[in-house]
């Protein structure tokens, strides 16, 4: 075999192997993207704290405060809620959300500026409600298999109510404490998606 011959052969040897690990690497990725990025969980059942929350997709931030609750809003804090992008994108391509979903809602106080008595505080933008401190980190993961017993499969965690630092694990509510509430008024799956309409576009989009 000449020198040309044994050279055009690697070229095609390494050339054959270049476009098989290209083809792993693309399968590889097309199955993650088809996956759903779930919660970790450790071995006593309890859950670990979101990673890169504040990155994943914002729905909306409801505002329940004390000024219009006789003073006793279960949550006068927002809500500020992010969906993980994986269910997100489930979501939108099928009205549904997947096994595994995971929301994650962080609570931020009302900001303090000289707040009148309804808690509003007059800004630049006007006179009204905005977002101060971090308050707490929650989370709601949709797992029927590992919650078989919750309703509609979700679990419902706090990760403290209170400022950060968060805890790093959280273990599920009962159901009587999240599910009954969210059984009798969400409108979508155990989903107040009646509350975000960024989570109602996304079902018109299918």
């Amino acid at each position: 075999m000449s020198i040309l011959t044994k050279r055009n052969t690697l070229a095609a040897i390494v050339f054959t192997g270049v476009l098989s690990a290209t083809g792993f690497l693309s399968l590889t990725a097309q199955a993650q993207d088809d996956g759903i990025n779930t919660a970790s969980f450790n071995d006593d059942g309890s859950v670990n704290q979101p990673v890169n929350w504040r990155k994943w997709v914002f729905v909306g931030a409801p505002l329940t405060p004390n000024a219009l609750n006789d003073g006793k809003a279960p949550f006068p804090e927002f809500h500020n809620v992010y969906v993980e992008p994986s269910a997100f994108k489930a979501y939108e391509s099928t009205g549904k959300w997947p096994e595994g979903t995971q929301i994650a809602k962080e609570l931020t106080s009302i900001y303090q500026n000289d707040n009148d008595e309804t808690g509003a505080s007059s800004e630049v933008s006007g006179r009204g409600f905005q977002q101060g401190e971090f308050q707490g980190l929650e989370l709601t993961v949709k797992d029927t298999k590992r919650f078989e017993d919750m309703p509609g499969g979700w679990a419902y965690f706090s990760f403290g109510h209170k400022p950060q630092p968060y805890e790093k694990t959280a273990m599920a509510f009962p159901a009587e404490s999240c599910n009954a509430c969210h059984a009798a008024s969400a409108a979508d799956d155990f989903v107040f998606t009646q509350f975000y309409p960024v989570l109602r576009a996304a079902k018109d989009s299918m």
